[in-house]
């Protein structure tokens, strides 16, 4: 699998952002392509991080440079990404490639029910054995290609002026990293990176290569606002949840 564009021109940055929190995501089941909204606390997480990704990407941006937003078509990542683009009056770009991963019959089953009831294909899917394959999940390498051929479609129908924000999903973003950089030849597993926090980011250079080739240098890893560091992000103190 490519971990390149391959030809010019292309964006000059990529930036994916994982969607805020869900009620999935509080109660740890698994989400896969069920349409879950963002909670109480998620809008109030894509709300600060939007305000970070303003601040350090756009409010200091080169005079000319241009945004360009895409999301998976889930209300959960169109929310994400309208909170960052709406102040801007940009357009947001629904891409159902961008989904995240299907899990098949696990979809809305609990962490803790699945590893009780199927502990070894529980145990195959955190070691990157594939157990969760034997439900119906989606593998991936389908993940992995189908976020490399979105990622690489975006990028190249844009100029060098442009910064692409891709807004997407824990899973789908952790898969096409893995595939966009060449670490999923070195291991097929997908293990080799973490998923990223609710509303989180990734932050990609872009870099051409002498023989003509585009490369990706990423900056930034599960990178959000200072408050997340500092403070409970999943449960923010003084917070009214309602959901």
């Amino acid at each position: 699998m490519s971990g390149g564009a391959g030809s010019l021109p292309h964006v000059s940055s990529l930036t994916l952002v994982r969607h805020g929190q869900t009620d999935y995501n509080a109660k740890h089941r698994v989400q896969g392509q069920i349409d879950i909204p963002l909670n109480t606390v998620g809008r109030w997480q894509v709300e600060r991080s939007a305000e970070e990704l303003r601040r350090e990407y756009v409010d200091t941006a080169p005079e000319g440079r241009k945004q360009l937003v895409i999301a998976s078509d889930l209300g959960r990542a169109m929310d994400t990404a309208r909170a960052f683009a709406d102040p801007l009056g940009l357009e947001v770009h629904p891409d159902p490639r961008l989904r995240e991963r299907g899990f098949g019959d696990w979809e809305g089953v609990s962490t803790e029910e699945a590893m009780e009831r199927w502990p070894e294909d529980y145990a195959s899917w955190m070691s990157g054995g594939g157990g969760e394959l034997n439900h119906g999940a989606e593998s991936k390498i389908e993940v992995g290609r189908r976020g490399l051929e979105a990622i690489n479609e975006w990028t190249l129908s844009a100029d060098a002026d442009t910064d692409l924000f891709v807004f997407s999903h824990g899973s789908f973003i952790s898969q096409s990293l893995q595939a966009l950089l060449g670490m999923a030849r070195t291991y097929p597993e997908y293990v080799g990176m973490v998923t990223m926090r609710n509303a989180h980011w990734a932050r990609l250079v872009a870099r051409d290569m002498l023989d003509g080739q585009l490369r990706w240098s990423m900056i930034d890893f599960n990178r959000g606002p200072a408050i997340a560091m500092r403070g409970d992000w999943d449960r923010p103190m003084g917070l009214v949840v309602q959901d």
